[in-house]
């Protein structure tokens, strides 16, 4: 299993832009052999180590081919770019982290 954690340094003034694109991720649920389950909200920092991300999204894909599916899908890739447009700095406000994980 692989999970898709994305954590997004969002402008304060692109709320409406993240909420789309996350209604395009969601969409992807039944377009996307393999995609098990989308979740996304804001990060409550507890540990105080993440507060440059206050939003994330984490995406479970039964494997890597599942994944590279929706890589490639052109709603993963208009989403993509709304939220490239939503971060500070652009692609360098997204931290992505790809975990391999029992399933």
């Amino acid at each position: 299993m692989l999970k898709h954690c994305v954590f997004l340094s969002v402008r304060p003034d692109a709320a409406s832009e993240v909420q789309a694109a996350m209604a395009l991720l969601a969409g992807l649920m039944a377009k996307v052999p393999g995609m098990v389950d989308f979740a996304h909200g804001p990060n409550r920092d507890y540990e105080r180590l993440s507060a440059a991300y206050p939003y994330g999204f984490v995406i479970s894909f039964t494997d890597r081919a599942a994944h590279l599916v929706y890589e490639r899908h052109p709603d993963h890739v208009a989403a993509g770019g709304m939220l490239v447009a939503a971060c500070t700095g652009g692609i360098r406000g997204i931290m992505v982290a790809d975990l391999e994980v029992a399933g």
